[in-house]
This record gives C-alpha cells, structure tokens and sequence, in this order.
C-alpha cells in the first residue's frame, strides 16, 4: 500500500475464519467518468473482491431498496421517496477474509464518495438499513474518515414483552459478529447502550468476543454472559450475532 494514503490500522485485532461484508447501493443518474482521485476521495480504487455494478430501470421494475418493505425502516422518507424515482442504480459489493487493517472500508468509502460526486443522489446502506443524502454521507462517513468508524454501525431499540431489546446492525463489515442484548430493564437504557458501544467499538479495532465471556462493567450488574448465535441469514441482523441477556433476578 503507497504510504500517500492512511493507514486504518486494528490495535486490538485478533483473527478469525470469518469474512467482512460490504454493500452499499447509490441511486441517481451517473456521468461516465471513472476516473478515481487518490488524493481527493482517500481511496487506491475498488479493493479486489469488490465489484461496481450500474443497474439501470428494466421493464420498469424497481431499483434494489426502493420497495416500500424495505423503506419501513428508513427514517428520511422524503429522500426515500426521491430514490425511487431515480433512474439508475450503483451497487458496490464485495467480501473480504479478516483483516489487520480497514484499508477495504476506507477504500470503498472513497469510491461511494466519488459516485455521489458523479451523479448520485443518495446512499443505500442495507445492512444499517440507512439512507443517507450526500451532505449527510459526506459530513458523517467520509470526511471524519477512521476517527468516525463506528457510524458504520446502528443500534436499534425494540419494545419485547420481557423487557426492551437493543441490537445492532453492519458489524459484519468488519467481520464480526453483531450484538444483541435481550431483557434490558426500562431503567437500564444509558447502560446498554454504553455496552453496545464498547463491544462495536472493540470489534472494529480488531478485537474478539470469547464464548461465555462474562460483562463486567460498575453500571451493569452481575450475570451478563456472551453467546455467539445466530447464521448469516437472519433477518434480524444479516449476520451471526453474540446474544447477551439480561438476568431474570434484576428488577
């Protein structure tokens, strides 16, 4: 790697078998240039493994992530609106072994950078499902760079009826599983979260959940033990998971 680029190191990495996922769908109507600065979008171009595919509007079906079961979870329902009228697709997809470093994802933030530079309007992240304009994608992804990873992740909150459900999605962009924390007492929000938190963060710097790991943390009490779950195919996350749940004894 030439060193006119960063370097998005893992301090705290520990390898695995699994494989890191990244998706992104940009919708517009792009210009045929495809010639990707270095300097400007902070990328050596599309990583290997990694393919750009223009879908454009055939026999009038919809664009990928246009329909409305997937638009349910998509906060910005004026910008989804908008995609759905646009006539063209990008999609960039591609799966990497475990890495060290995140030059991948730098690398293919980059490239979505430049396709919104070049015709697109918006930003589909399926796996946070997440639509972002390209001031909000510039601002929030792109500019921060390594210092603002971890808005590659989303925590989602449910009401179940033993107790509020937080969970995360994208974590499988960096190979690891995602989080899952079932049972959280009403008055014990600001202490999940901040598990969840630690547990992304920790995971995109490299590091590993064990199995039956047990959470110690002064704001959380005694009891809460990892268990790696789930398949790549669960809706719920897109990914395996860790599943932590909250002791019954704790009111």
């Amino acid at each position: 790697m030439s060193n006119d680029l960063p370097n998005w190191e893992r301090p705290h990495y520990q390898p695995s078998t699994d494989h890191a996922l990244v998706y992104w769908a940009i919708h517009g109507k792009f210009t045929n240039e495809v010639e990707i600065s270095r300097s400007k979008y902070r990328t050596a171009g599309p990583p290997e493994g990694v393919t750009c595919r223009k879908v454009g509007r055939q026999e009038n079906k919809p664009l990928p992530f246009t329909d409305d079961v997937f638009g349910k979870g998509i906060t910005n329902q004026a910008l989804f609106e908008q995609i759905k009228t646009a006539p063209e697709c990008m999609v960039i997809q591609g799966e990497f072994a475990d890495s060290t470093n995140l030059n991948y994802l730098r690398d293919c933030i980059g490239v979505v950078t430049f396709f919104l530079d070049h015709g697109g309007w918006a930003v589909c992240d399926p796996q946070q499902i997440e639509l972002y304009d390209a001031g909000q994608w510039r601002s929030t992804v792109f500019e921060p760079g390594e210092t603002n990873v971890q808005t590659q992740v989303k925590i989602l909150l449910s009401n179940e009826p033993d107790g509020r459900w937080f969970h995360t999605r994208g974590l499988r962009k960096f190979a690891r599983p995602d989080i899952s924390v079932v049972g959280t007492p009403p008055d014990q929000r600001g202490g999940a979260i901040d598990l969840c938190n630690r547990l992304i963060r920790m995971q995109i710097l490299g590091g590993q959940i064990a199995e039956g790991q047990e959470i110690r943390m002064a704001s959380l009490p005694p009891g809460l033990i990892c268990h790696h779950a789930g398949n790549l195919d669960d809706p719920d996350f897109n990914n395996v998971h860790v599943e932590i749940r909250w002791p019954k004894t704790v009111n």
